[in-house]
């Protein structure tokens, strides 16, 4: 069975209820299946190597997911060449590929985790009530460890970035 976590976090005040495990700084990270937005797979595996910053939005249709991703996508280029910021959303490839066309965004990965929630399952982010996944950032090093953690309380809230660009400039 999986694991159920109640009143981490807040959708427009109101308690959720997340699916999956809370994970921990020092765990490996999770495998996880998703969608790119030419409709091919994305594995945990692919990032073998290289820092990883994932970013877990509600959907990037709503104006904070908008701001967020507008703004490690700025951030991006002034990160080292071996940090890949990964964004994962409910939304369909599709509907992710048109708003990145339509935002510019070109220095971040978007995938879509529709198919079965895979990530949001593993990562203990997926939204029960709603199947979008919470407002997460996940910062894994070269060796797929998880060395960052932030869960934002409330979904209608941004994430703490300069935490965020800390931890991955710790990461030399």
């Amino acid at each position: 069975m999986t694991e159920e976590r109640k009143g981490e976090v807040t959708v427009q005040g109101n308690p959720v209820t997340l699916v999956g495990p809370k994970l921990e700084i020092g765990q490996i990270a999770p495998d996880f299946s998703l969608i790119d937005n030419d409709m091919k797979p994305i594995t945990r595996a692919q990032f073998k190597g290289k820092n990883l910053v994932i970013l877990s939005v509600p959907s990037l249709d709503t104006p904070v997911c908008d701001l967020e991703v507008r703004k490690f996508n700025k951030e991006a280029a002034n990160l080292d060449e071996d940090v890949t910021v990964l964004v994962v959303s409910m939304d369909l490839p599709f509907a992710q590929k048109r708003w990145c066309g339509a935002a510019g965004v070109e220095r971040v990965i978007t995938a879509s985790d529709h198919r079965d929630a895979s990530f949001g399952k593993a990562y203990g982010v997926l939204i029960k009530e709603l199947r979008l996944l919470a407002r997460a950032v996940f910062v894994v090093d070269r060796a797929g460890v998880i060395r960052y953690i932030q869960l934002v309380s409330e979904a209608g809230r941004e994430p703490d970035y300069e935490a965020v660009l800390d931890a991955v400039r710790k990461l030399k």
